[in-house]
């Protein structure tokens, strides 16, 4: 009974034991669930939650080394032979100006020239006409900022035909002055005496004194421009100038002028082939004469323009409004030119409209035995042409251009019909011009230059007039410059024309004669600072008239020195 009670209790116990190790396994297998479902219960509620993926690898990845592939260089195989280099410089067309004018030294501004000098120099002569002849110019200044010039230049003439003198007396200043800005201020003062005597009255046995007979002229005048000499960040350009002259004669009763120009050009770069021009110009006279009216003579216009220029073609194309004393007119502006590429051919064309001013000032520098006018009328002009020009050469060059010319209110000068010592101005309201216009040149640096030009005029459709008074129909001009030696040079000039028309007493037309007037000139330098010069004038002694019944000096040299010395 004992042992089966032992049993009995054995037995419970084991089964305890099984149910307690039934429920620690049951436990923790409760446990393990619950861990392992609380993240995922937290993951499924928070779904802001970025996901990411953690990999871990031992495993790295390397690329093969590529081939590489070995350059070898050779040596450079030797050469002895001088490349030839061939340079072509573009031929300078010059513009043969057929009308006289004045020369007059100005400063030259230093780019890639050797640097500017100041020189100065006195030139003085006498000869069988001129007496004496004086001439000078000094400078001063530096070759960067600043640019002074003083001139001055005297002469006095007298031929064999009584009262046949003639005098000059000319001085100025010019200036340039340069900033820091790229800012250049341009300036001038001058005076100027003129003194004629009117000896070609007919007959000339008329008896006139020395005060009826002389002719004077003084002019007073100054300029001031400014220009900027680099284009502005906004690719402007500008120049604009103001011209006031002061113009008198010793008449009585005595006539003065005041002249007036101002003038507003801008340009406008727009990319590397386009160019705007716009100019303003204001053109002012006013001319009195002792108890006599003033007379106004006022002309304004605009010029815009749009230029195209690359290395083949140059193209403007503009219109210019203009008001000659309140009345309206439009002018054409066109010029084209074609070159070929390597420059040596151009072909121009253009249809243009301008005006000449109609001045006592202008009127006088034409012909100096001008009376005094008792109108003023300002001459338009419309001109149409064609032509070319181009070189052979490094050192010859040509022109050709043929024109059509319109003018309106175009001056001729007549002899009065008193004694025909004086000349009065009519006025032509429409007169045609075919022009036929040539130039030659042969230029060699600075040692030998030759230049000739040739201007054909075939006036017609005069309706007021019988001929064009004192218009040359044909002109002849040639220049020679030749540097023999470094002090020793030669120069010629050849002027020819045909006669110009003159009005007789009778109103009809005569034909004056033609002149042929060669010069010759030699300079040579005897000491450092001092040259001896020789002119000969009018060497096949052609007494021409220029203007009828004023004949010419006929032959006659001038000899004198040149002293030259600097600061």
């Amino acid at each position: 009974m004992h042992a089966t009670k032992n049993h009995h209790m054995n037995g419970a116990r084991n089964q305890a034991k099984a149910w307690v190790a039934r429920s620690q396994r049951t436990l923790v297998c409760c446990l393990a669930g619950t861990l392992l479902a609380a993240p995922l219960a937290t993951r499924s509620q928070d779904s802001s939650r970025r996901k990411t993926i953690d990999i871990t690898s031992t495993f790295k990845p390397v690329l093969r080394n590529a081939a590489k592939i070995n350059f070898n260089a050779s040596a450079p195989t030797g050469d002895s032979v001088r490349p030839a280099l061939s340079y072509h410089i573009p031929i300078q067309y010059l513009s043969l100006s057929l009308q006289p004018a004045m020369l007059k030294p100005v400063p030259l501004s230093s780019d890639t020239l050797p640097g500017w000098k100041n020189d100065n120099y006195i030139k003085a002569g006498i000869g069988s006409v001129y007496q004496p002849y004086l001439k000078g110019a000094f400078s001063f200044g530096d070759q960067q900022q600043q640019f002074f010039n003083v001139y001055a230049d005297q002469f006095s003439s007298k031929g064999d035909l009584p009262y046949q003198k003639s005098s000059l007396t000319d001085v100025g200043l010019n200036g340039i002055v340069r900033n820091s800005h790229n800012m250049e201020w341009t300036g001038r003062f001058g005076f100027s005496s003129d003194g004629y005597y009117l000896y070609g009255y007919q007959p000339d046995t008329l008896k006139y004194s020395k005060d009826q007979l002389l002719q004077r002229f003084q002019t007073f005048d100054g300029q001031l421009g400014l220009r900027n000499m680099t284009w502005t960040t906004y690719g402007i350009g500008y120049h604009p100038t103001a011209h006031v002259s002061v113009f008198g004669d010793n008449h009585s009763p005595q006539a003065t002028e005041a002249n007036t120009v101002v003038d507003l050009p801008l340009e406008k770069k727009i990319g590397d082939h386009f160019l705007f021009n716009l100019g303003v110009t204001a053109n002012l006279t006013n001319y009195r004469r002792q108890n006599l009216p003033a007379v106004e003579n006022n002309l304004y216009y605009i010029s815009p323009s749009l230029l195209f220029r690359n290395a083949n073609l140059y193209i403007q194309a503009g219109v210019n409004p203009a008001w000659d004393n309140k009345s309206f007119t439009l002018l054409p502006d066109f010029m084209a030119q074609v070159s070929t590429n390597d420059q040596r051919f151009t072909f121009l064309a253009g249809w243009l409209g301008y005006y000449d001013k109609g001045s006592y000032q202008r009127f006088e520098s034409i012909n100096p035995w001008l009376a005094q006018p008792n109108l003023l009328l300002n001459t338009e002009v419309i001109e149409r042409y064609a032509g070319f020009k181009g070189s052979l050469d490094d050192h010859f060059s040509y022109a050709a251009k043929v024109s059509l010319l319109d003018y309106y209110n175009m001056p001729l000068f007549v002899n009065d019909s008193i004694d025909g010592k004086t000349f009065l101005i009519r006025y032509e309201p429409d007169l045609k011009d075919i022009q036929l216009h040539g130039e030659l040149s042969y230029i060699l640096g600075e040692q030998f230059s030759a230049i000739a030009g040739l201007t054909i005029n075939q006036y017609g459709n005069l309706r007021n007039n019988a001929a064009a008074f004192g218009l040359v129909p044909l002109e002849f001009k040639t220049a020679l410059r030749w540097e023999v030696l470094n002090d020793l040079w030669i120069k010629s000039d050849l002027l020819a024309f045909s006669g110009a028309p003159w009005r007789g007493n009778d109103a009809k037309s005569y034909l004056g004669d033609g002149a042929f007037d060669l010069n010759a000139g030699i300079e040579f330098r005897i000491f450092r600072q001092l040259n001896l010069w020789l002119q000969l004038n009018n060497l096949f002694n052609d007494k021409y008239q220029r203007w009828h019944q004023y004949d010419s000096y006929g032959f006659n040299f001038l000899l004198g020195v040149i002293f030259s010395f600097r600061e």
